[in-house]
């Protein structure tokens, strides 16, 4: 099959490379000079473990190219997917869609012959539908399909859960277009990953549904380990003991700092939105959204409490800003709330990541950038882990107290125990629901 992606951003990126290792020939289509001349220099944009060998091995193989010419790229294609950005839209929460129907537009003007125009970007319900009408008022003689194709990739482990995924979505109108489908898919239908064919609506709402539950259950154990740390409960013990329920499961039940990302702070609110829209109020929803930001606002608290009421004058060391491990990514990051205030404090506040600094210098105005963790905990009054990267998981604890003036640590992710922390040296140990 011959596609066409357009956006180079995560989805459309890892998408598009993705498509082309099943042996499709894919364009990646992209309005910015300089992303594409890295990408055709043979250079990744985004962080994401793998990408870049995989990338390297279908250019050469000649399957995978990029360009700016998105009408040459769209006339031979026998399916487009739209993969641009979707962020919150200022002032009201619902999700800007500017940048998908301008695709529209563009690419109804392009096509030549058959073509299925899929929806790969997080779209409100209704959206696909308004896709069709505006190619249809652009080309009224446009012989076309339009599906909804909504992605489920984890940022750090988006390749594996593209060729591994635990089902694929479609929303078709026509037996046509589910055909095509099918076959870009085809490669995954053979080694029997479930496919799972819907109507538009039900493909768009499951995207919006799955993600506002998962945002769900990270905020229930986040809630759930504040009454933790009241009643003497561990939230560890506690996340296991439900986990095991197999009617629950163990996956989005550790404690932290609140969700971030790409998705769930920009899905809920646009779930939200939808359902303001509709007379129907998705409470349970609105609530998630409200308490993850109150979540977060505790944290500070935490360190308040770990620096005896004070930030003023404090070195402190911040290990990790990127939302979640093996991605760069800082949208909608826990630091993002937590380092401006420990700097609006009056803290000295040291900070190393190991992919973060790219989009954190900008981000993070006023700190000092570390290239270790033990270079950021020298002379510092506390250390605060807020992203579980690997390379924070393993620490030497004893080395990290003895370099710091007062050793305190706040383990916003539950990795080490407060034993470990004492019989390494730490004086003071904080965790989330312990």
């Amino acid at each position: 099959m011959r596609i066409a992606m357009i956006g180079t951003g995560y989805v459309g990126l890892v998408s598009g490379v993705c498509f082309s290792d099943f042996g499709h020939e894919v364009i990646c289509v992209d309005k910015d000079p300089a992303k594409l001349e890295k990408l055709n220099r043979g250079e990744v944009p985004i962080y994401e473990p793998g990408l870049d060998e995989l990338m390297a091995r279908n250019v050469e193989a000649g399957r995978l190219s990029f360009t700016g010419d998105l009408p040459g790229a769209v006339a031979q294609a026998d399916a487009v997917f739209i993969a641009v950005g979707t962020p919150t839209r200022r002032g009201d929460g619902h999700a800007d869609l500017t940048y998908v129907m301008a695709a529209a537009e563009e690419i109804a003007a392009a096509m030549d012959g058959y073509t299925v125009v899929v929806t790969k970007s997080t779209v409100p319900v209704g959206t696909n539908r308004k896709v069709r009408k505006v190619i249809r008022k652009a080309n009224p003689q446009a012989e076309f399909d339009v599906a909804s194709n909504p992605e489920f990739l984890r940022e750090g482990a988006a390749i594996d859960d593209f060729m591994r995924p635990d089902r694929v979505i479609v929303g078709v109108q026509s037996a046509r277009a589910g055909d095509v489908m099918a076959e870009i898919y085809r490669p995954l239908f053979l080694r029997d990953f479930p496919i799972v064919t819907t109507d538009l609506e039900s493909a768009e709402m499951i995207k919006y549904a799955a993600n506002a539950f998962l945002a769900t259950k990270i905020t229930f154990i986040n809630e759930i380990a504040a009454l933790c740390e009241k009643v003497g409960a561990d939230v560890k013990q506690v996340s296991k003991g439900m986990g095991l329920d197999g009617r629950i499961g163990n996956k989005f039940l550790h404690a932290g700092p609140g969700y971030g990302g790409s998705c769930f702070p920009k899905d809920t609110q646009a779930l939200a939105r939808i359902g303001q829209d509709h007379a129907r109020p998705m409470q349970i929803v609105e609530t998630v959204i409200k308490v993850n930001e109150e979540i977060k606002r505790r944290m500070i608290d935490k360190l308040l409490d770990l620096c005896d009421g004070s930030f003023n004058g404090k070195t402190v060391a911040v290990l990790g800003v990127t939302f979640k491990p093996n991605t760069d990514d800082m949208r909608d990051a826990p630091a993002l709330t937590i380092v401006p205030a420990l700097v609006g404090g009056g803290a000295k506040v040291r900070v190393t990541d190991p992919q973060g600094r790219r989009e954190g210098e900008a981000l993070l105005p006023g700190v000092e950038w570390c290239e270790d963790p033990y270079a950021a905990a020298r002379d510092a009054e506390a250390v605060v882990l807020l992203t579980e990267w690997n390379e924070f998981r393993a620490l030497d604890l004893k080395r990290l107290a003895e370099t710091m003036q007062s050793p305190r640590m706040a383990d916003l992710r539950n990795i080490y125990s407060p034993k470990d922390a004492k019989r390494a040296g730490f004086e003071a140990y904080v965790a989330v629901g312990r």
